[in-house]
């Protein structure tokens, strides 16, 4: 079954309830009362290293909702996302057998998803020279040493709003207008919590470029900000 098609069938309550029952460690038997519990998590893998299809399927109901979200961060558009997690599972499904477990299985997958999410925003083959003309227009605004010229009214920088309620939305919103090659270092940076190694690994930079870009792109982050709240 299409990974589409699993996460069109599904109730998203249920999703998440089931992703939080995998996190917590259930535990099942296999093999008669006298065999080593294995975890939930482990089980699972162990189906999908068997190459069972109803394990795939339980892997996409458990992890999907949550990879979904992921997708959409880096794509923005709701199909490419999709795609991009079709492919990510179905990469994860053939290269199970390479998982080595010394992390979650969820942070495995979050990883494919986002290399696969990176692979689909490189297809869209987007000039670098049109994004570096939209970002220097948001940074006009700014002193070449990063001091907002004009009056700043938001007490508390774009990357720490990320983490209050209230602003999501907006903050959501103008990091859809960054640029990709600048909303991309954003997300990893200050969404998913990558540090500058892991992203400049994963986007083939250097650390000093990844710093270089996420400046920019917090300040331009703060210009979309600041045109939101003047509306």
């Amino acid at each position: 079954m299409l990974v589409r098609e699993i996460l069109d069938k599904q109730n998203h309550s249920a999703e998440f309830r089931d992703f939080a029952q995998a996190a917590g460690g259930n535990t099942i038997a296999l093999g008669g009362p006298l065999a080593t519990p294995l975890t939930e998590e482990a089980a699972l893998i162990e189906k999908l290293r068997d190459g069972e299809d109803p394990a795939f399927e339980q892997m996409v109901r458990k992890f999907g909702g949550r990879l979904l979200a992921t997708a959409r961060r880096y794509l923005g558009s709701e199909d490419d996302a999709r795609d991009a997690l079709q492919d990510a599972f179905l990469c994860a499904f053939r290269s199970i057998g390479n998982f080595k477990c010394n992390s979650q299985l969820s942070t495995w997958l979050h990883r494919i998803v986002i290399n696969s999410s990176l692979m689909h925003l490189r297809a869209r083959k987007r000039r670098p020279e049109a994004e570096e003309a939209q970002i220097d227009k948001l940074l006009s605004q700014f002193e070449p040493i990063g001091s907002w010229i004009g009056e700043w009214t938001g007490a508390v920088p774009p990357h720490i709003s990320l983490e209050i309620s209230e602003s999501k939305a907006m903050v959501r919103r103008c990091i859809g207008r960054l640029p990709d090659s600048y909303r991309i270092i954003l997300v990893l940076r200050d969404i998913d919590e990558l540090s500058t190694e892991e992203a400049a690994s994963i986007l083939g930079l250097t650390s000093n470029a990844i710093k270089v870009r996420l400046h920019r792109a917090r300040l331009a982050l703060r210009v979309l900000i600041e045109r939101e709240q003047a509306l």
